[in-house]
C-alpha cells in the first residue's frame, strides 16, 4: 500500500508543539498517581490490598463525561472556552500536587485519598479541556494522526518527571519536597495555555446545558445501529484490558522483586518509557499509512504477546538486565498500542461535540484500568505476581476478538469527512 499523499511540511506544523505541551500537562498527574503514588506508599509499608483499592481515586477519569457538558455549555470568565478550563484545572493541580507530600501514610492513608482524589478531578477536567482544544486545532487526517501520537509521547515523556525523577528523589530528599518539585512541573503546562490562541468555535454551539448533554449522545448514535455502536464502545473499554491489568502494580512488583528505589528510578522507568515513544512514533507513521483498523490488529497482538515477558520477570527475580529487556518489550508494546486506540477514539470523535464524546470515549477506555487497579491488589494476594500476568494475557483476547465487527481488517482507509474544516483557522 501506498502511503497516502499527505503534505508532510503542512501536517509537521506549530500545532504539533502544541501537542507537545498537551501531552506533557496531560500526563504528568496522571502519572503521578499511578506510579509515584504506589509506590510511596508501599515503601511506607501500605498492603498491596489497600495499594489497590487506594487506584479507586482515579474514578474521575472514568467518570469525566459527566461533568464534561458544563466545559461544553460555560467559558470561564478568562481566556476564552477552552484556555479558560485549562487554566482552572492546571492552578488547581499546582496547589493539589504540592500539599500531598505534608501527609504520613500510615497515620493519613484517608487524607492523602482525598487529596490525590482531587488532583484526579482536576487533572480529569484539563483532560477534557486538552482533548477539546487539541481536536478543535487539528484539521486534516495527517495532522490528526501525527498530533495524536505527539501528544501521547509527550505524555509518556511527563511519566518521567514522576516515574524517574520522583523515585531518585526519593532517596535523598523528603517526600513533602518530592511533591512540591513535582507541582512545579505543571507550571509548563500554564505557561503553554497562555501563549497558545484560543481555537475558533464550532458551527453550532449548545444553547444550553441539556442540549450540551443530550447533542453528543444523538449524534454518535444517529450514525450507526445500536449493535454496532455498543460494540463499538465495548472495544474502547477492552482493547487495552490486558496491558492495564499488567502494568497496574508495576512499582510495587518491582520493589517486592527486590528492585532498589534508585533501581526503579533509573532502569524500569526509562526502559518503560523509551520504548514506548518508539513504539508510539513508530505507530503514528505506520498507522498514516496502513491505516487505524490494521494497526489496531497488528499492535494488538503484539500487546498481548509482550505480556509474556512479566512472567519471566517474576521467574527471574532481581536481574536488572531481564528487567530492562522485559519492561523495554512491554511498553514498546504499549507505546504501539496506544497510538491505535487514541486515533481511532479521535476518529470516532465529532466535532460538534467532541468535548463529552472526547471525555467519554475516553472514561470508557480507562475503565478497565479503574478496575484492574481495584482489583489487582487482591488477584496478587492471592495468586501470585505470576498467575496475575497469565491472566492479563488472556483478558486482551476479548478486545481482540471485538475487532472483526468494529475494525475490519481489510476495511478501507477511512477519512474524516470534517478533516478540511477550517484548515487555517490555528
Amino acid at each position: 500500500m501506498k502511503l497516502p499523499s499527505y503534505n508532510w511540511e503542512e501536517i509537521l506544523n506549530r500545532r504539533m508543539l502544541i501537542c507537545v505541551g498537551t501531552g506533557f500537562a496531560s500526563g504528568l498527574p496522571l502519572y503521578l498517581l499511578i506510579q509515584l503514588v504506589p509506590a510511596w506508599l508501599r515503601l511506607e509499608e501500605i498492603s498491596l490490598t489497600d495499594i489497590g483499592f487506594f487506584t479507586l481515586v482515579t474514578l474521575p477519569y472514568t467518570l469525566k463525561f459527566l461533568w464534561s457538558p458544563l466545559l461544553e455549555r460555560f467559558t470561564l470568565p478568562w481566556l476564552g472556552r477552552r484556555r479558560g478550563w485549562m487554566l482552572a484545572s492546571q492552578v488547581l493541580l499546582v496547589l493539589a500536587i504540592g500539599s500531598m507530600g505534608y501527609w504520613q501514610p500510615k497515620e493519613d492513608l484517608m487524607v492523602i485519598a482525598v487529596i490525590a482524589t482531587g488532583v484526579a478531578i482536576f487533572s480529569a477536567t484539563q483532560d477534557i479541556a486538552l482533548d477539546a482544544f487539541r481536536r478543535e486545532i487539528l484539521n486534516t487526517d495527517g495532522e490528526l494522526a501525527m498530533g495524536n501520537t505527539i501528544h501521547v509521547q509527550a505524555y509518556r515523556i511527563a511519566g518521567l518527571v514522576p516515574g524517574s525523577l520522583g523515585f531518585i528523589l526519593a532517596g535523598t530528599i523528603s517526600w513533602q519536597a518530592n511533591f512540591q518539585i513535582m507541582a512545579a512541573f505543571m507550571l509548563s503546562g500554564i505557561l503553554v495555555t497562555v501563549i497558545v490562541r484560543e481555537p475558533p468555535a464550532p458551527a453550532v454551539v449548545p444553547r444550553t446545558l441539556m442540549d450540551a448533554v443530550i447533542m453528543p449522545f444523538t449524534e454518535y448514535f444517529s450514525r450507526r445501529a445500536l449493535g454496532p455502536a455498543l460494540a463499538v464502545l465495548a472495544f474502547m473499554a477492552l482493547y487495552k484490558l490486558g496491558d492495564n491489568l499488567a502494568t497496574t502494580l508495576a512499582s510495587p512488583f518491582y520493589i517486592d522483586m527486590g528492585f532498589s528505589p534508585e533501581q526503579i528510578g533509573l532502569i524500569a522507568k526509562n526502559a518503560a518509557l523509551w520504548p514506548s515513544i518508539i513504539g508510539g512514533v513508530l505507530g503514528g507513521l505506520l498507522i498514516v499509512k496502513i491505516g487505524i483498523n490494521k494497526a489496531l490488529w497488528a499492535f494488538g497482538v503484539v500487546q498481548v504477546v509482550t505480556i509474556f515477558g512479566f512472567v519471566w520477570l517474576s521467574k527471574a527475580g532481581a536481574d536488572p538486565w531481564i528487567l530492562a529487556i522485559v519492561i523495554s518489550g512491554e511498553y514498546l508494546g504499549v507505546g504501539l498500542g496506544a497510538a491505535a486506540s487514541v486515533a481511532f477514539i479521535a476518529r470516532e470523535t465529532s466535532k460538534l461535540a467532541v468535548a463529552t464524546q472526547f471525555a467519554m470515549f475516553t472514561a470508557i477506555a480507562s475503565l478497565p484500568r479503574l478496575i484492574a487497579g481495584a482489583l489487582s491488589g487482591v488477584v496478587a494476594d492471592a495468586v501470585g505476581y505470576t498467575n496475575l500476568f497469565y491472566l492479563s494475557a488472556a483478558l486482551a483476547i476479548p478486545g481482540m476478538v471485538l475487532l472483526i465487527w468494529v475494525a475490519p481488517w481489510n476495511a478501507p482507509i477511512s477519512r474524516d469527512p470534517e478533516a478540511q474544516q477550517d484548515a487555517k483557522a490555528v
